[in-house]
């Protein structure tokens, strides 16, 4: 199959060029602003199985039009949820684009007190996104419209190697380990206040701890900033499992940092990856980021062979 795979690619003409030892690569040979075939979309499946995060060097930022496109060839689009939006309101013309910016609906800077600045100050935690969901997300794709002249890389760890390195006791201890997963928990760590509203739409959603990947079989760690709580353990003890796993987890070994460049596209799978955005001036520099986001299609409970009596748990 993995000849198959390199065959296949050669004949489109399409590379992945590794950037770190264990995940990212550059993939090469492709033009994600114009329409792919089915053919190719299959190829860029097979390079996000194999390295987790794949880097596309467009020179150019995408249209609003065609980075949906390029999602969509991939797979279902997330849902709309409930987000924190400036207080002038939404900037993008799109909800299905998420608006990673430091920018109000007119492009100014967001001012030190808004909530929406105050919010996205939880993307320097390490995290998995919409992890909060019941159904989680699958891929992540965020195009560089405007970057910072310093600072605003961000950092992406491979959940996979992470498993793979914990020992066989540590292995068998969360094994069929439930978390709970909320916005809550990883901006409330940062002294957000949320609305009555927001309490209820935030509320939490479980995971599983381990997760196994549906095309690889690979396990890997679900981790996240927004896991808060281990079902049926004493909240102390949880808090310091999950704090343990994710020191070990993001240890720099496993860790790939992108700085990027204005037309980057970056696509990494949620389900093997945990990312950070690191720190810039947002008070001083605009930094415009524009993601949209792949479904996973089911809850990851129900790709986890080790709790069968978990995957319909609520």
């Amino acid at each position: 199959m993995r000849n198959a795979m390199f065959a296949t690619m050669k004949k489109l003409g399409i590379t992945f060029s590794p950037l770190h030892p264990v995940l990212a690569a550059e993939c090469k040979g492709v033009d994600i602003s114009e329409p792919i075939s089915p053919e190719v979309a299959d190829a860029i499946h097979d390079g996000m199985d194999q390295y987790g995060v794949l880097v596309f060097r467009q020179g150019k930022a995408m249209t609003t039009e065609q980075q949906l496109s390029f999602t969509r060839s991939l797979g279902e689009l997330e849902g709309l949820y409930t987000k924190i939006e400036a207080e002038e309101g939404r900037r993008l013309e799109t909800p299905l684009l998420s608006d990673i910016s430091n920018l109000t609906p007119s492009n100014k800077l967001l001012p030190a007190d808004d909530r929406k600045r105050q919010f996205q100050m939880g993307n320097r935690l390490w995290h998995s996104d919409s992890s909060y969901k019941k159904i989680p997300a699958r891929y992540s794709a965020l195009c560089a419209h405007v970057i910072p002249p310093s600072g605003g890389e961000t950092e992406f760890a491979d959940m996979r190697m992470a498993w793979d390195l914990l020992d066989d006791a540590m292995k068998e201890k969360i094994k069929g380990l439930v978390a709970e997963h909320s916005r809550i928990f990883s901006k409330g760590t940062l002294g957000f206040q949320f609305t009555e509203k927001e309490l209820h739409d935030f509320a939490p959603v479980r995971q599983p701890l381990v997760r196994t990947h549906p095309r690889t079989g690979r396990h890997s760690l679900f981790l996240s900033s927004h896991a808060g709580r281990i079902v049926g353990w004493p909240q102390p003890e949880a808090l310091m499992l999950l704090r343990e796993l994710t020191e070990h987890a993001t240890q720099r070994e496993f860790v790939y940092r992108h700085v990027w460049r204005v037309g980057d596209v970056v696509m990494w799978d949620n389900s093997v990856t945990m990312h950070r955005a690191q720190p810039y001036d947002d008070l001083k520099s605009p930094r415009d980021m524009r993601r949209s986001t792949v479904t996973c299609g089911a809850p990851a409970l129900a790709y986890t062979e080790d709790l069968p009596d978990l995957a319909t748990a609520a």
